[in-house]
């Protein structure tokens, strides 16, 4: 039996009473550059297009929203896809990447190249108009499905989310077990848990993600029967709607002190940043999800922006050779580390 409900405990440790002053620079702290590997994921934001506006949001979606891909971007980006072999995983996202332009035929083109897709969905979208096959779709298509569920309580996810996600989420989860995720073994389900938007300067690192995935798993599967392959813990970075929630409550700068205090050196090699390109809507190309969404451009090493079209140009994804960073990294090499899947040790 699962024990009464109650909010996930998180690592709590005291704030650190240095001044935002002494927040050193991210290279400062791992002694020099961070160094770009061999890139072999391709993250495509395909828009900020979504059915929910949730707070904890850093891409700032929302049904409002109309910027997506467009075609000749998309065209480039199976270029791409068809080209580089060194492509492992193509990882789709957004807003709500199934509502942006060119998701289907991106899926398709990974797919027939042996590609791993992960679509990062957020689920309720299988209960809009006209993406009601989503499921069936995922399935025959062997996507592996990245899905934020923040909490396993209904009030928690609802009050970072929106009224009624809990209870949309919930029986996607079980439509999408019915498919055969969380059992086949081709059809993998991963959900996400983000810690709340903290509210004070008692702030806390991510809770222990084995232990949590055990909290989720058994609180889902005795009062839904849901079954799911990982848990993923992600730390909240001060970006997107989280950072100006963190400047009303004058908590930004304190909240990248604490991260900074809690740095952890032993995450840095697993950073995804070093492994992947993130692509924005436009065809720009960043070293992670976080910088395109603050706007921080991949470079050249002779200080030229890069564009999907400049790679095809140049006939190589690796032209990159230090990956450009900010204080807000210090979010995923905190305590545990954090990535898009999930803690990093």
């Amino acid at each position: 039996m699962v024990s009464s409900p109650s909010l996930p405990a998180s690592i709590s440790t005291p704030t650190p009473s240095s001044t935002p002053s002494q927040v050193v620079p991210f290279h400062t702290a791992l002694g020099g550059a961070l160094r770009k590997a061999t890139v072999s994921i391709l993250q495509i934001n395909l828009g900020r297009r979504c059915n929910l506006a949730c707070r904890h949001c850093h891409v700032e979606a929302s049904p409002q929203r109309t910027e997506e891909l467009s075609p000749e971007v998309c065209q480039q980006l199976l270029t791409v896809i068809d080209r580089f072999d060194q492509i492992k995983t193509v990882d789709l996202t957004g807003g709500a990447p199934e509502m942006n332009y060119g998701f289907r035929r991106l899926v398709e083109a990974a797919r027939a190249k042996g590609k791993e897709v992960i679509v990062r969905s957020n689920l309720t979208i299988f209960f809009e108009p006209g993406y009601e096959d989503l499921p069936e779709y995922f399935a025959q298509h062997q996507l592996h499905v990245v899905a934020s569920l923040p909490c396993y309580l209904e009030n928690n996810v609802d009050a970072m989310r929106g009224q009624g996600v809990y209870s949309d989420s919930v029986q996607a989860i079980q439509i999408l077990n019915a498919f055969g995720y969380g059992s086949d073994p081709n059809l993998q389900l991963d959900l996400v848990y983000n810690p709340p938007v903290p509210t004070s300067a008692a702030f806390s690192l991510t809770p222990d993600q084995a232990q949590l995935q055990k909290d989720y798993e058994a609180y889902l599967g005795e009062h839904f029967d849901i079954k799911f392959n990982n848990l993923f813990t992600i730390t909240n970075l001060p970006i997107g709607r989280t950072k100006f929630h963190l400047q009303q409550h004058q908590l930004e700068q304190p909240y990248l002190a604490f991260l900074a205090a809690h740095h952890n050196p032993t995450t840095v090699d697993r950073l995804m940043c070093r492994n992947q390109l993130s692509i924005d809507y436009l065809g720009q190309v960043y070293d992670c999800d976080f910088n395109q969404m603050e706007g921080v451009l991949a470079l050249k090493p002779d200080g030229t922006p890069l564009t999907v079209e400049k790679l095809l140009a140049i006939g190589t994804l690796d032209a990159i050779e230090q990956v450009a960073t900010r204080p807000y990294c210090y979010g995923c090499t905190a305590g545990s580390g954090s990535s898009c899947g999930g803690s990093l040790l």
